[in-house]
């Protein structure tokens, strides 16, 4: 191995911000530089999580509580060579990633950078890798879209795909209309958020009087009523979000949404494996292992210690259509991303690090902020002797061991 190979593939590479001389190596130093340059109302907003912040917390610790087993003595030379060595199909080979991480829906781009989710955008087709975007964008579909394409110009051999992020909200016309616009716009598949009836208590935006600064607004749900929300305080925007969202939403809806769009459906917001074999037997394409960044339900289990229970319910199924099963919240390192690989994750989504690359230097800060996660990936997998990304397949016990119950 040659010393340029090895410096390209396991060691980091000291990414700055033009004007500062820090130097960011992880996912806590994008964190620490955001937090400097976001106003405190956009900070929090991004940050924060329901109630007393319980979970919120625990989706981060419960990955440092899943111990690693390396094995040595294994050839895993290849990974310094081989770009490719981390890449996953996923929607029974409708999509290619170059890393098992897929960048999740968050809202209000814009508040984080100017150019906000075309910006981010731009990122994961430079990291060949998913972008789902948001319901609550501050960016129009299609003009997320149309950066996407001109960014697949620029980098032809990216495989990169938009998703969109659905709520079904109570006027279905109006629901059907978005669909079809990310159907139109060239979107590869539907993520339907199925946890929030309501929107959790996040008692810091109350605190913080929350709105969106004055030139920026909720492109793709804009209308006179959300206008009026958007211009007051928190509460009205809570108020217009809860009056519109659908609470009597039920397993049945997915037929709907089968009849008006074409796209592949993954429901995102699943913590148990009875509502696993519940979305498995309504028909989806794939399902995300998520409490919504604990931004719903405080006090809820971590994602990463309901994915085993998840796995082994959707296993339980006989289905001839594999079932893409991918996990969210609290994913810091590389090493948690193999975790929760070993664990039967398919990918994962990561959410506020991106918010916090976005921040710190626009759409290269995401770009680098993927290539860290990347990077940990590469080297954690070398370290624990895994020539090849942990399958659904493997036995868990090889690579992680889970902690014994706190109770």
């Amino acid at each position: 191995m040659s010393k340029k190979q090895t410096n390209e593939t396991t060691l980091p590479k000291n990414a700055t911000i033009p004007g500062s001389s820090r130097i960011l190596l992880n996912i806590e130093d994008y964190h620490q530089v955001a937090k400097e340059k976001l106003s405190k109302m956009a900070y929090d907003y991004y940050r924060s999580g329901a109630d007393d912040e319980i979970t919120l917390q625990e989706n981060v610790d419960a990955y440092r509580r899943i111990k690693l087993r390396p094995r040595v003595f294994v050839d895993v030379s290849h990974h310094s060579t081989n770009t490719e060595c981390c890449s996953v199909t996923l929607l029974n080979g409708q999509t290619t990633c170059s890393i098992p991480l897929l960048i999740a829906p968050t809202a209000m781009h814009r508040m984080a950078d100017d150019e906000g989710e075309c910006s981010t955008a731009r990122a994961a087709v430079r990291a060949n890798t998913v972008m789902i975007l948001s319901s609550l964008s501050t960016t129009r579909i299609e003009d997320v879209a149309q950066a996407h394409q001109q960014a697949l110009k620029q980098y032809p051999t990216s495989t990169s795909q938009l998703w969109f992020q659905l709520y079904i909200l109570k006027d279905r016309a109006f629901t059907k209309r978005l669909v079809e616009r990310a159907e139109n716009a060239g979107f590869r598949a539907l993520v339907v958020t199925v946890d929030a009836c309501r929107f959790g208590n996040r008692e810091i935006d109350h605190r913080n009087g929350f709105r969106l600064p004055e030139n920026m607004q909720l492109e793709n749900l804009y209308d006179a009523g959300l206008k009026q929300a958007q211009n007051e305080h928190v509460s009205a925007l809570n108020d217009f979000i809860a009056n519109n969202l659908d609470a009597s939403l039920t397993w049945s809806d997915i037929k709907w949404l089968r009849q008006i769009s074409r796209l592949p459906i993954i429901v995102k917001g699943i913590m148990t494996g009875e509502d696993a074999q519940l979305a498995v037997q309504a028909g989806v394409d794939g399902i995300v292992v998520s409490n919504h960044g604990a931004r719903q339900v405080d006090t809820t289990f971590s994602t990463i210690e309901v994915l085993p229970e998840i796995v082994t319910a959707i296993r339980t199924i006989s289905n001839k259509k594999k079932i893409d099963i991918y996990i969210d919240g609290g994913i810091r390192r590389g090493t948690d991303i193999l975790k929760a690989l070993a664990l039967g994750a398919d990918a994962v989504l990561v959410g506020r690090p991106i918010l916090w690359g976005l921040a710190a230097n626009g759409s290269q800060g995401v770009f680098d902020v993927l290539e860290v996660f990347k990077r940990e990936l590469k080297l954690a997998m070398m370290l624990c002797g895994c020539v090849s990304l942990p399958s659904r397949n493997m036995p868990t016990s090889s690579l992680v061991t889970m902690p014994k119950s706190k109770l």
